[in-house]
Order: C-alpha cells, then structure tokens, then sequence
C-alpha cells in the first residue's frame, strides 16, 4: 500500500452543496436563501447577539471594567512547598521570619501557605498561617509538628 492509495472510508466524506447552478440542481435561483429580505443579501444577517428587539443581555449587565469580576476580599498567600523545607537542619523552627531571611518568600505582609509538593525528610517545627492537609501529614510523618498562627 503507498500513500496514494489511502483514501477516506465510504460515506465519510461528503460532498459540498453547489448552490446556484440551475433549477434542476435543487438548489438554483434564490440558492437556499428564500426570497429577499436581509438575510437573503450579501453581508447581510442579524449579528450573534441581536435578541429580536429585545435589549441584548451583554447591555444588560453592568458597565464594570473588571473590578466587579474580581473577589474582593480573596486572601493572596506567599505559598512555600515542601521540597524547599527538606533543606533546613532537623529541629529546625520554621517561621515565616526564616524563610524570608532565607530568601525562599519575599513578603511578610503576605499570610505564609505550606503546600506539599515534594517530600520532607527531617524532623521540623513549622510555624504558618495555613497548611494544606498532605502537607501536614507529611510533615507529622516525619517526625516534625505544625503549629498555626493567627492573626
């Protein structure tokens, strides 16, 4: 078999409607379009959105530039994995004021999130706004223990 003998199984492919081509074709004269009117016109047709007459919803909803489609109140977090922990000694305390001398956050304002892709190895004290549940059970596991700050 060579490449020019592929060819698309039967009735899997269809041919195009010629339109326009004489009465006894079907679809001659007026080509499927029916008799005048604005879709009948080249260019013509109502846009996607055109509702009849009616006011299109888009002009419905209110005229905000985003900001009444963002969260308000969401809470940004400065998000530290634990594959960058496993570096630190055993019975190390983990504090949000370490990792930021340490470089591995760059922002105290932030509340500090454990998150718990890769492994931790040694045993740890980690101190932190919010933990994910692997995270802390990792963590656990390990030997270490969690304690979470409020503020």
């Amino acid at each position: 078999m060579q490449l020019h003998d592929l060819k698309p199984n039967e009735g899997a492919h269809k041919d195009r409607n010629r339109v326009g081509r004489g009465t006894a074709a079907g679809q001659g004269k007026t080509c499927g379009r029916g008799m005048k009117g604005q879709n009948a016109r080249a260019g013509g047709g109502v846009p996607l959105y055109h509702q009849g007459g009616n006011l299109p919803l888009f002009r419905k909803l209110p005229f905000k530039r985003g900001e009444g489609f963002t969260i308000v109140n969401r809470v940004r977090y400065a998000e530290v994995n634990l594959e960058k922990l496993n570096d630190f000694n055993a019975n190390t305390e983990i504090t949000p004021e370490l990792l930021l001398d340490e470089g591995i956050i760059n922002d105290l304002d932030l509340p500090l999130k454990i998150l718990g892709r890769g492994e931790v190895s040694v045993a740890l004290t980690v101190k932190t706004h919010s933990i994910s549940k692997g995270a802390q059970k990792k963590i656990e596991s390990a030997g270490g223990t969690v304690e979470i700050i409020q503020e």
